[in-house]
């Protein structure tokens, strides 16, 4: 897993949306150079699909409230029939070992919610792999936000 570097995470805030409200909606698209290492995380009511490339190797999140709690529902494209079984297998195995430094740039870049309402600091993090493969399609428990504050 590679190292989160602060100085290399680019935050912006959507219209309607403040560094502490609200909480629901609240979306997050973070994408990433592959020729600087940068990460660029927005944050806003909506998903900023213009960041989306054809690569579809964005990290997609936002809160829900779950049974009277707040949880982190992440959505990561593996793949449709654009990409076969062996190419959804490398994309699977790279979002599962590039997700805890996904995690810590979102909880990084949104560290005033999370000190305005420190009980998000417990919330679950559920994770959802949308592939056309059984074997990948999956939804699973990552853990907790306190799990991925650096």
């Amino acid at each position: 897993m590679s190292n989160f570097n602060p100085e290399k995470l680019y935050v912006e805030f959507g219209n309607n949306i403040t560094y502490t409200s609200p909480i629901i909606p609240r979306v997050y698209t973070l994408t990433h150079s592959d020729e600087t290492g940068d990460l660029f995380l927005y944050i806003g009511r909506n998903y900023n699909l213009s960041k989306i490339t054809s690569f579809r190797d964005e990290v997609l999140a936002k809160w829900i409230n779950l049974n009277g709690e707040y949880v982190l529902s992440v959505n990561l494209y593996v793949g449709g029939s654009e990409f076969d079984f062996i190419v959804q297998s490398k994309r699977y195995d790279i979002f599962n070992k590039e997700l805890p430094l996904a995690l810590k740039a979102i909880i990084y870049g949104d560290n005033q919610l999370f000190k305005t309402y420190p009980q998000l600091n417990n919330s679950q993090i559920i994770v959802t792999f949308h592939s056309i493969h059984p074997v990948f399609n999956s939804r699973i428990f990552w853990g907790y936000i306190d799990d991925y504050k650096s």
